[in-house]
């Protein structure tokens, strides 16, 4: 028998933004897709629904006019299905080529965790929010983008406040304001770029867009290049910092890994299905449909909460632990399908393989600071916000 979807409005959305997982829990349970009030948006939470949503694209469209993230973005390929998705991901495909990363990236990371790790070692201790994988993710993607040099912190900000926007289900004015400033600002880093791009053409997106044939057009250039910025910089980031407070929280599945540097690769999926950086993204309901004995009407803007997906109990054993030693299966952090994420390579390299490893090879019984513990926040996109730590220098 078929349901309507059900209405939630005792969920405050600072819960949300604190841990949402005991709230996805009870949606889980609740229905198959829940309208939550203080999201205005109907949520998708279980892994075998969403696994099913990725693989029809013809009744789950990523094209819809009134995202947030095409109002604070543009239109990208990301929010496109079919044949111009295609084309947007072929278009920066020259970019992510595993040779390409392999020789012309991965040394280029190397030295930017090299020199940041550096900077770090002697003090002893530090956030490694803002110590390292803030920096480390904003530096990379500057260079994979194509940017001339800037501070690091600008890239960073012009990412938050892009994310921000792109999460903005409150409709605070202010977050509205600061990601519309940060879309202009990236509009003028772009335009200050393109003609060095067209005379001298490097692996860099920016390049691969405007050397495409034909070249990608302007707008479409903007609008992608800010969705690259927000979940290419916020995503490694958290995945560096989620990796390394799921290590330290469990000193023995520490040992363990360092032990055997062929965990590496198992810990970083891990990591990223026990919080998952990009934890809910939008899809549009074409047509009337049944999704599990729920009935979802055409126009329908749905939430897929891949963050929830990743933590369900049908799916996962123990699914809040973070558990190196998990039997491999495949998780929804990268995404699933036409939409699977085109960044997923450069950051298992840069965060699994450089930036993690790195840290523990170069600081000494690095831990974490009991009197500073830790804060975690999000849900449309989540992560450490802050990681206080302590090694012997």
């Amino acid at each position: 028998m078929t349901s309507t979807v059900p209405v939630v409005t005792d969920i405050a959305y600072q819960d949300l933004l604190d841990d949402p997982y005991p709230i996805f829990s009870r949606l889980r349970e609740l229905a198959p897709a829940v309208f939550v009030e203080a999201a205005k948006l109907t949520l998708v939470t279980r892994f075998d629904d969403i696994t099913r949503i990725e693989r029809d694209p013809a009744t789950y469209s990523a094209d819809n006019p009134t995202s947030l993230v095409n109002k604070v973005m543009g239109p990208t390929f990301m929010r496109k299905d079919g044949t111009e998705h295609a084309i947007g991901r072929k278009t920066i495909e020259p970019s992510f080529r595993p040779a390409t990363i392999k020789e012309y990236w991965a040394p280029k990371f190397t030295a930017i965790a090299q020199a940041l790790i550096d900077d770090l070692s002697a003090a002893g201790e530090a956030d490694l929010f803002c110590a390292l994988a803030a920096p480390m993710a904003s530096l990379s993607l500057m260079a994979m983008i194509g940017f001339r040099a800037m501070p690091w912190q600008t890239l960073a900000d012009w990412s938050q406040a892009l994310i921000d926007g792109a999460g903005n289900y409150a409709a605070d004015s202010e977050i509205e304001r600061k990601a519309m400033q940060a879309s202009a600002d990236v509009d003028a880093a772009i335009d200050a770029v393109l003609d060095d791009h067209r005379r001298h053409p490097t692996p860099s997106i920016l390049s691969s867009m405007v050397n495409a044939d034909p070249p990608m057009p302007i707008e479409d250039i903007r609008a992608n290049i800010k969705v690259i910025i927000g979940g290419g910089l916020n995503e490694p980031r958290d995945a560096i910092l989620t990796l390394v407070l799921g290590l330290l929280q469990d000193p023995a599945q520490k040992d363990s890994v360092l032990a055997k540097p062929e965990l590496w690769p198992a810990a970083l999926e891990e990591a990223v299905r026990w919080i998952s950086p990009i934890g809910m993204y939008p899809r549009r309901v074409t047509r009337d449909v049944d999704l599990s004995g729920i009935a979802l009407p055409e126009g329908l803007q749905i939430g897929l909460c891949v963050g929830a997906a990743n933590r369900d109990g049908n799916r996962f054993a123990e699914p809040d632990r973070f558990d190196v030693t998990r039997p491999k299966q495949s998780h929804l952090a990268f995404g699933a399908g036409p939409h699977f994420c085109a960044g997923t390579w450069v950051s298992r390299l840069t965060v699994g393989k450089i930036v993690v490893p790195m840290l523990f090879a170069r600081l000494r019984n690095l831990r974490l600071r009991a009197a500073a513990p830790p804060v975690v926040r999000g849900w449309v996109f989540r992560g450490p916000v802050t990681l206080p730590v302590r090694w012997d220098a």
